[in-house]
């Protein structure tokens, strides 16, 4: 695309509509993400259809073979109403994979009933399956077992009970399949989303809940916590207020972990008494990985900037997220995907064109998911990678 204006990009990206970005390692083979969308002017199952047509696209324009998939998170509009036509599709299974899928309700902002976002792993060995239970599927590669954990939640068909309750029996879930691996939560857990009905009210439970469980299991403002989004969205159980997905490497050693914050920037979340990295980075021989998490319109006292101004806040959090990536020697120039949150649907087409016209190349997508402060407009989360050159450390 060498050439290309910023609008003329963004025209061939929506007529095909699907972005890519991949990183080629040394020794760890290639890494590929990719987001796919589709216009509005469809039902459900010709929606379906045509981002499982533009995912093909996106594999065949990368080279890659169905079975390099790991990992998809398929984003729903109803998620009450669509969930069993999406488990049904190839989306969530193909014949040749055994692969990790992520179902959320966050409504595409875009206008469509649903958005794909997917990773890929492709040669620098062979990846080898095991799915230990329908919400947990183990992807080793080079000895490294990565735990990819989905869709946790209670499935609670008849009460809607606590979000407190409802966070210790999720991550009681994670606990126990970890330990059961030989790991355990503090060492070898590295990302968390968590998905809550009606943020505004239930967050707190759930803030509480998972505070007290990290201190009973070493997690603490003294060591650690586990990089992680708390947005606003629902799995596909009416009565569940809490969902969760997870990724866990369970053969990390610690020379290969590190936390990214920028303290002249943004405080210490423990601050503000909540219990997650602002990003952590894991790194390999050839490659490190930077984990953003859920980052907002923050300043270094912990308060919110640019009340009401959603241009601004986004331009805050974006900088935000490359002052964390600088502390891990990355900058957003690294960045491989963008996933932005949005309390306001009306702010989508502000926050398009924004977005287009600094990052064009970047896989992004933009779906409606309320912050954990009424004030937060906006936030956003992502991956980058850098390469790294430390053959002492474990190949990815």
């Amino acid at each position: 695309m060498r050439g290309f204006e910023p609008k003329d990009w963004r025209v061939a990206q929506a007529e095909r509509g699907f972005t890519t970005r991949s990183f080629y390692g040394t020794k760890g083979g290639s890494e590929h993400f990719i987001a796919v969308a589709v216009p509005s002017g469809l039902d459900l199952r010709g929606q379906i259809d045509l981002v499982g047509e533009r995912y093909a696209a996106a594999r065949r324009s990368l080279g890659l073979a169905p079975e390099t998939a790991v990992f998809r998170r398929i984003f729903l509009s109803d998620v009450l109403n669509q969930a069993t036509a999406v488990r049904n599709s190839t989306l969530a299974y193909e014949a040749r994979e055994e692969i990790a899928v992520s179902i959320v309700q966050q409504a595409p902002l875009a206008g469509a009933k649903l958005a794909l976002f997917a990773y890929h792993v492709d040669g620098g060995g062979p990846l080898l399956r095991k799915r230990l239970s329908p919400r947990h599927l183990i992807i080793e590669k080079n000895g490294h077992r990565h735990l990819w954990s989905t869709r946790l939640c209670t499935d609670d068909h008849e009460t809607a009970g606590s979000s407190a309750a409802q966070t210790r029996s999720i991550f009681g879930e994670l606990i126990k399949t970890l330990e059961n691996q030989g790991g355990n939560l503090r060492d070898h857990c590295v990302r968390t989303w968590i998905y809550l009905k009606d943020v505004d009210v239930f967050y707190q439970g759930m803030v509480d809940s998972r505070r007290e469980l990290f201190a009973t299991h070493g997690l603490t403002g003294d060591s650690h916590f586990i990089a992680s989004t708390g947005i606003e969205g629902a799995c596909a159980h009416r009565f569940d207020l809490v969902a969760m997905d997870a990724y866990s490497v369970l053969d990390l050693v610690p020379e290969q972990v590190s936390y990214l914050n920028d303290f002249g920037r943004l405080c210490p979340t423990k601050d503000y008494s909540v219990t997650f990295e602002r990003g952590t980075r894991v790194a390999y021989a050839d490659r490190a990985h930077h984990f953003i998490s859920g980052t907002a319109s923050i300043d270094e006292t912990g308060s919110v900037l640019y009340p009401g101004d959603v241009l601004r806040q986004l331009d805050r959090a974006l900088g935000n997220v490359d002052a964390l990536l600088q502390s891990g020697q990355a900058t957003l120039a690294d960045m491989m995907y963008l996933l932005v949150y949005l309390r306001d649907p009306s702010d989508f087409a502000h926050v398009e064109r924004y977005l287009a016209e600094r990052y064009p190349h970047l896989p992004t997508l933009i779906v409606q998911g309320a912050v954990c402060r009424p004030d937060w407009l906006v936030e956003v989360e992502g991956v980058a990678v850098t390469p790294n050159d430390q053959p002492a450390l474990p190949a990815f």
